[in-house]
């Protein structure tokens, strides 16, 4: 069988590992990269060896890709998405789905009309670490999940990044960037959300970069900076998520899974592996739990992958377009709860994902 092509949108950053990654599945071929920018999508093709850099609108024209993996920037995931779908091609998306409910919904609506697949990351949650605590929770160790806390707190990317003001406009900040690692977690782990509320807070103004292409330059802040929400869960369980770019240092867990008998410390959910820990009832300590499942390492565009082998096997891929819609409706509705000052019902689901397979190998998902 021939590998299914894939065209990557955009060469920033995060495209490298994402043509690593794909590499090591025979049944994938990147066969193309597109940019805005057409000397980065040249740049990138020639340091990955990826056969044909070209425009957007040729990407999109090529009838051999099958699939397009969307890099672009938060704010045009939407547009890029919908055209992909609307050229007949099934879509991986970063994270964000969209930056607004509003618009991850037409992505959805799209696909639908097409029959085509929309998947979209993070999938992170494919990875050893998180997979081997969704079976711990599943194979009932830790016995009925009673709450959990999620924190992702730091002092934001204006010291590091080489294009930090994007992260302060609307439909990104700690909660649409960073938050979707943990929302998905969560959402893999749990279930859906039921209901939400929060507060939320601008706690700068202005913020100054310092990272060394824009050092010294002012950042208007437009979004909140520090979101403090409660969800509660379908199946009743209570969650705390704190994200935040506003804090400088923290010791407070990633996640923490709290059932009837055991606490599960589940590991940073913006990587593959662990470590994972578990107490369990009468254990007056935490013990390490080894990874149990592959993909512990980045893999990035793993959830592409799983497109591809879903596609070929007429079955259900994990990281699809139902959990992201979910998650950005859950993010959207934690600022709005912070806005009304009450607790909000969200109208949307999703099902968990199944299990990623064990006993198989490299590259293989079926």
């Amino acid at each position: 069988m021939k590998p299914t092509k894939i065209g990557v949108i955009g060469c920033g950053t995060i495209c490298g590992i994402y043509f690593t990654s794909l590499r090591k599945f025979p049944t994938v071929e990147v066969a193309a990269c597109a940019d805005i920018d057409i000397k980065k999508a040249k740049a990138k093709a020639a340091e990955f060896s990826v056969p044909r850099a070209c425009t957007v609108d040729e990407l999109l024209a090529d009838k051999d890709i099958s699939l397009v993996v969307n890099l672009t920037i938060p704010v045009v995931h939407a547009e890029v998405s919908i055209r992909a779908l609307n050229a007949g091609k099934h879509v991986y998306s970063e994270k964000p789905l969209a930056t607004t409910r509003k618009d991850a919904a037409r992505v959805i609506e799209v696909a639908k009309r097409k029959k085509l697949r929309i998947g979209c990351a993070p999938d992170t949650v494919l990875g050893g670490g998180i997979q081997t605590c969704k079976k711990i929770i599943d194979d009932g160790w830790i016995g009925k999940p009673v709450a959990a806390t999620a924190f992702m707190m730091g002092h934001g990317p204006e010291a590091w990044h080489p294009n930090p003001f994007f992260f302060y406009e609307p439909g990104a900040g700690p909660l649409f960037d960073v938050g979707p690692y943990y929302v998905a977690a969560l959402i893999t782990l749990l279930g859906p959300v039921k209901t939400v509320a929060s507060m939320a807070r601008m706690s700068f103004k202005q913020r100054l970069a310092t990272s060394k292409e824009h050092f010294g330059k002012t950042i208007e802040v437009k979004t909140p900076t520090h979101v403090a929400g409660t969800l509660e869960f379908a199946n009743g369980a209570i969650g705390t998520l704190i994200t935040s770019f506003d804090v400088w240092g923290t010791k407070t867990p990633r996640i923490e899974i709290y059932g009837s008998e055991a606490t599960l410390a589940v590991p940073d959910p913006n990587t593959f592996g662990g470590p994972i820990q578990i107490r369990r009832m009468g254990i007056a300590e935490f013990v390490d739990i080894p990874v149990m499942f592959p993909y512990a390492e980045n893999f990035r565009g793993l959830g592409a992958a799983d497109i591809v082998h879903a596609v070929m096997n007429k079955r259900d891929h994990r990281a699809n377009g139902e959990i992201a819609y979910h998650s950005v409706d859950v993010m959207e509705s934690l600022l709005e709860a912070s806005k009304a000052q009450k607790h909000l019902k969200i109208k949307s689901s999703c099902k968990r994902p199944a299990l990623m397979p064990l006993g198989r190998a490299m590259g293989m998902l079926d």
